[in-house]
């Protein structure tokens, strides 16, 4: 059965997801790409993945779909389902807009209209995102378009709207924070006399070895044990953590993150 999918936006996140199904299941998708802003922008971005024609009005595509995706900013969101509503069948509408959950794309749409909302993260530009996901009532049919798109950029994982907004900060924002702690061990090995790259190349196999092992049955306080002696010099690291209030740091940084994300989606 060929799926028929329309990107509203051509950004990174865009590019992921279709960059995903080409590669997984690209001779049973069309896909067509539009943005509402920069012509040059989309002509580069479907050149790229080889989707033509480039869309200049996606109103005209719309009965053409049975997925449409929403992947411009939060702030931009509201205008397109305003202009979306008008023409709205028995498309399925996916956004992947920060703090914008079902209720909020609910009430710019036409009653019973088919929604999801994906919180998937960067990592999906590797086909390794892990992302959230909750819909309405939705049809098999469109369940499958779904799980196709999603399993093209990761694995995922279904939820309640009000968990997505608890867990975005920590399968969204988070990725950032290892990025944050993978600088500050390559500061801190500054003295080795290695060049960046191979200080980069040792610190990100060693939290992909890290995550590998969590992926696995033990737990991540099992894990740690695992790696320190009492009295060792692993644990005297860890020492500084906790006197640090490691753990109320990171509390309070996905927090302010969860805080922050609510805020841009009202």
């Amino acid at each position: 059965m060929k799926r028929t999918y329309l990107f509203i936006g051509a950004g990174r996140m865009a590019a992921a997801m279709v960059k995903g199904l080409k590669a997984s299941c690209d001779d049973q998708v069309t896909i067509y790409a539009a943005n509402s802003g920069n012509k040059e922008r989309l002509e580069i971005f479907c050149t790229a993945y080889q989707l033509f024609p480039v869309v200049e009005n996606w109103t005209d595509y719309i009965t053409k779909v049975d997925t449409i995706v929403l992947a411009m900013p939060p702030s931009q969101q509201q205008d397109i389902l305003q202009q979306l509503a008008p023409f709205v069948t028995t498309q399925l509408i996916i956004s992947v807009a920060a703090g914008k959950g079902l209720r909020e794309m609910q009430k710019y749409l036409p009653d019973q209209t088919a929604v999801a909302w994906v919180m998937p993260n960067t990592a999906a530009q590797i086909g390794q995102s892990m992302s959230l996901y909750t819909t309405s009532t939705i049809s098999e049919a469109q369940k499958s378009a779904l799980h196709v798109l999603l399993e093209s950029i990761g694995e995922a994982k279904e939820c309640s709207e009000e968990q997505i907004h608890t867990l975005t900060a920590i399968t969204g924002s988070a990725p950032a924070f290892v990025y944050e702690f993978a600088m500050s061990l390559m500061d801190a090995a500054g003295n080795a006399q290695l060049a960046e790259e191979e200080l980069q190349e040792l610190v990100a196999q060693m939290i992909y070895g890290a995550a590998m092992m969590l992926k696995s049955s033990s737990s991540p306080a099992e894990l740690r044990e695992a790696v320190t002696t009492p009295g060792g010099a692993t644990a005297a690291g860890l020492d500084v953590l906790y006197a640090k209030n490691f753990q109320k740091v990171i509390h309070e940084a996905i927090q302010a993150t969860s805080e922050r994300a609510r805020i841009l989606g009202n």
